[in-house]
């Protein structure tokens, strides 16, 4: 039939009860992951006040839906945008590395505002989200993600487009040609550019957002009967030739409803670049073993694979000296400088930008592309960090980094991953209560009461403010 109605097919006839309880079990776990991002990143974010003021003077701050952490009520557009957006704001969402994107942010903000939308069940969300990140991630393969790389293409803004068309138009409950129209309609929209790296841009998070509300919209329309182009992956303007120069479809279908991309997403232990997750391993496991101290490293290598450099390794003098959170977040010497300096790379290591020690050993680490590293990829995000102290060199090579699939957190690991973000903004015994929604999700009736445990004027209230 094509691939266009092969996808379609998928997301229309996709159950949660047929569907693998280790599926289903791992796709609640990365709604909480995400859910911890957006609470924290609504507050914290340094992108958000003018996000929000753009939103409400777009009249997106005029509805019932909601944004978690966030007190007032949005259009469910406007819930979509936010949500995709704060959702990737702090780079600590989840990442598919086959795919090289990150499928959480613009697939579950969309299925969350068609849910209110509809009032959806838990369970019908869920199973939504599950065909969400089935299409994100296998539309990257099929393109492959590399290569839209090289155009200079966001794949999880592009390609999200369509996994959050896809998980809006189930909770929709709309038929495989309805689906199909969805997609039709979102090819329109799917939009994402890599240039936020020129200057440390906030687009990069915005596009993402831009990706839920854009497949939020082309549902919505899909629903109410508006036609969207034919084969919109695989015509002749389609997706995947317009957007890379040799895809390859059947990726996209190997394995579908049997094997889980899903299964092969990953989740952040760093709020950074995906790339660097493996480096900082490295690093804090030599600093652990050998005492370095940063007075007495000499030298740095970073190695890295090809698609890794091109994010956080190259322009060098660029990426040595970061200038805002997101130039540090896409900079290998950054991280790896604070992972030897301070035996940590988290949230708060971004206010480290400009310390001395920091800055000194920036200097002094050098990103490369390491051939062995480039083997294990798109498998596996590896890393290999050799430093140089008192003449003598030590090397530690990671192949699986942690939060990998092959090296997933814990529930517990994950709770309390959502409670360093999320106790801030709400209080410890309502973060608590929200990680408890979050993770039986599936056994709502609806999703309403989940958007309304996030609000930190109730947390307040709770608390006698």
């Amino acid at each position: 039939m094509g691939l266009t109605a092969d996808l379609s097919r998928f997301t229309a006839a996709i159950r949660l009860e047929r569907l693998p309880p280790a599926v289903v079990a791992r796709a609640r776990l990365l709604v909480l992951d995400l859910i911890g991002n957006i609470v924290r990143a609504r507050h914290d974010a340094e992108s958000t006040p003018a996000l929000l003021a753009a939103s409400r003077a777009l009249g997106l701050a005029a509805g019932n839906a909601g944004v978690f952490g966030d007190s007032a009520r949005y259009t469910p557009a406007g819930a979509a945008l936010l949500n995709g957006a704060l959702g990737h704001s702090l780079d600590f969402d989840d990442t598919h590395a086959a795919g090289s994107l990150h499928p959480g942010a613009p697939v579950i903000p969309a299925a969350l505002a068609a849910a209110e939308m509809a009032g959806a069940s838990g369970a019908e969300t869920l199973a939504a989200i599950i065909a969400g990140y089935e299409i994100t991630c296998r539309i990257a393969l099929a393109l492959p993600a590399s290569a839209h790389y090289d155009r200079g293409f966001h794949p999880t803004a592009t390609c999200g487009a369509f996994g959050a068309a896809a998980a809006a138009a189930r909770v929709f409950g709309l038929d495989a040609d309805g689906v199909a129209s969805a997609f039709g309609i979102a090819l329109s929209q799917c939009a994402g550019s890599l240039q936020f790296l020129a200057n440390g841009a906030w687009t990069k998070r915005f596009q993402v957002g831009w990706a839920a509300m854009a497949g939020l919209s082309a549902a919505t329309l899909a629903r109410e009967g508006f036609k969207g182009a034919a084969e919109a992956f695989e015509g002749k303007h389609g997706f995947l030739a317009a957007y890379a120069p040799a895809p390859d479809p059947a990726r996209a279908l190997a394995g579908l409803g049997e094997a889980f991309e899903l299964m092969q997403t990953a989740v952040k232990p760093y709020p950074s670049c995906r790339y660097g997750h493996a480096g900082i391993d490295a690093a804090l496991a030599l600093r652990a073993k050998y005492g370095l101290k940063p007075a007495d490293i000499e030298a740095v290598t970073l190695g890295l694979p090809r698609a890794g450099m091109l994010l956080i390794g190259a322009p060098l003098a660029k990426k040595r000296d970061p200038q805002n959170v997101v130039d540090g977040q896409f900079s290998g010497p950054f991280v790896i400088a604070c992972a030897l300096a301070r035996g940590a790379m988290g949230w708060d290591s971004y206010r480290l930008l400009d310390d001395p020690e920091i800055r000194a050993l920036m200097a002094r680490v050098t990103p490369v592309e390491d051939p062995e590293i480039e083997a294990e990829f798109p498998r596996f995000m590896a890393g290999r960090v050799t430093v140089t102290a008192g003449g003598r060199a030590y090397s530690e090579k990671i192949v699986i980094a942690r939060g990998e699939p092959e090296n997933f957190p814990t529930e517990a690991e994950l709770r309390a991953k959502f409670a360093g973000l999320a106790d801030a903004v709400l209080g410890a015994e309502r973060a608590a209560r929200l990680a408890d929604a979050a993770l039986a999700i599936d056994s709502a009736g609806e999703v309403a009461g989940l958007m309304r445990l996030a609000s930190p004027l109730m947390a307040a209230r709770l608390a006698g403010e």
